[in-house]
């Protein structure tokens, strides 16, 4: 069960555009990465660096609301809200795993 919950937290995210990094068997990941197992092979995430783009993206949209463009700052908003709920599943999705 814990396998299929992975895979499908990585196949949601992959449709979501996010991109992946195939890790060597031999390397081990860094702090803010999150590394699950999808049919035999290992993909890591690096959460930083998406924590990084949900800040810009809140950044950009108050950029937006302030240049009073409402629609664009909101739709921003809804990206940098699906970003960082992709990231809290691969968050879940990396605790489940042990």
């Amino acid at each position: 069960m814990r396998r299929r919950i992975s895979t499908l937290a990585v196949t949601a995210a992959m449709a979501g555009g996010v991109l992946f990094t195939a890790l060597p068997a031999h390397a081990a990941p860094t702090a803010g990465q999150a590394v699950m197992a999808a049919r035999g092979g290992a993909v890591t995430v690096d959460i930083r660096e998406m924590q990084k783009q949900v800040a810009e993206l809140r950044a950009r949209a108050d950029r937006q609301d302030r240049a009073g463009n409402h629609a664009g700052a909101k739709r921003t908003r809804a990206q940098a809200d699906a970003l960082q709920r992709r990231i809290q599943q691969f968050i879940d999705a990396e605790n489940n795993m042990g």
